[in-house]
């Protein structure tokens, strides 16, 4: 899991040892929806599920459809008592500041899985080879592990460099552990019988989207304010132009609002038709 671009396709193909053809290049998020790919451990050839999830920052799909579709593969491995053995959630190194979407991507994850969770999961930095010189990258990583990282470190996961290897990318999931442990949001839909907008996981996202119903109105009212102040028809229509589009945009995330209310079980009826196999999206 983690961000548009931070090497989530890259490392399962490195893992799996596939061709290169569905690697994203860009930060056009090139994984659009739950992708499962079966592959060997080097050690003993025993059957690993890899799982490649979008990010929270699509550059095609809202976060509630985001958050549905990733839960809703959680929801069928857990009622197929598959367990999840270990999470990797990968951060580009390269990025310089933690603000926006790495920062919103990261708090849906730990929402998500929850402090049980945690030993199991992995904090995997990216993009070493991007940095002209190490010091910059460590002096992040530093910054991690003592600030954003720190609570969930505290929990008990464990954090690794992912160096654009088969091996590398092995080290950090080739112990996979023995006891295992499903995420904290299936067992809220499942044995709790939650709403999606009642998990931890939709909590945060509702936080989000009324954060940015209200920076929209806010902007709305400056804009208004600005428009109320100017005589020129040319401006006051570049400025009535502008607040349509807000209005647009709060009324999208209100949408996105209504729709975490919806039981999510009769959100997704449909998803559990069809073969077990081709329900998980294992290849």
């Amino acid at each position: 899991m983690g961000p548009t671009g931070a090497g989530k396709s890259t490392f399962i193909e490195y893992a799996t040892q596939q061709n290169g053809a569905s690697v994203g290049h860009d930060l056009q998020s090139k994984t659009s929806k739950v992708l499962a790919v079966r592959s060997k451990h080097p050690k003993d050839q025993s059957s690993v599920i890899f799982v490649d999830t979008p990010g929270f920052d699509d550059t095609n799909r809202s976060d509630i459809e985001i958050l549905a579709e990733i839960a809703s593969w959680f929801v069928k491995v857990y009622k197929e008592n598959v367990p999840i053995s270990a999470i990797v959630y990968l951060h580009r190194i390269s990025d310089n500041r933690m603000a926006g979407s790495p920062l919103k991507n990261l708090q849906m994850f730990a929402s998500m899985c929850g402090y049980a969770a945690m030993p199991r999961v992995i904090l995997a930095t990216t993009m070493w080879g991007e940095l002209t010189q190490p010091a910059p990258g460590e002096q992040r990583e530093k910054e991690l592990k003592t600030t954003f990282w720190a609570d969930m470190i505290a929990q008990g996961c464990k954090v690794r460099r992912f160096g654009d290897s088969y091996e590398s990318a092995w080290k950090i999931v080739g112990n996979l552990p023995t006891e295992q442990e499903n995420i904290i949001l299936s067992r809220e839909i499942c044995d709790d019988k939650k709403k999606l907008n009642q998990t931890a996981a939709g909590v945060k996202l509702t936080e989000e989207l009324n954060r940015l119903i209200a920076d929209q109105k806010k902007a709305a009212l400056q804009i208004q304010e600005q428009a109320n102040s100017q005589s020129n028809p040319v401006l006051v229509e570049e400025l009535r132009l502008k607040q349509d589009e807000i209005k647009k945009k709060i009324g999208r995330v209100t949408a996105q609002l209504r729709l975490l209310k919806i039981p999510f079980m009769a959100k997704i009826a449909s998803f559990f038709t069809g073969k077990k196999a081709r329900k998980s999206g294992i290849q």
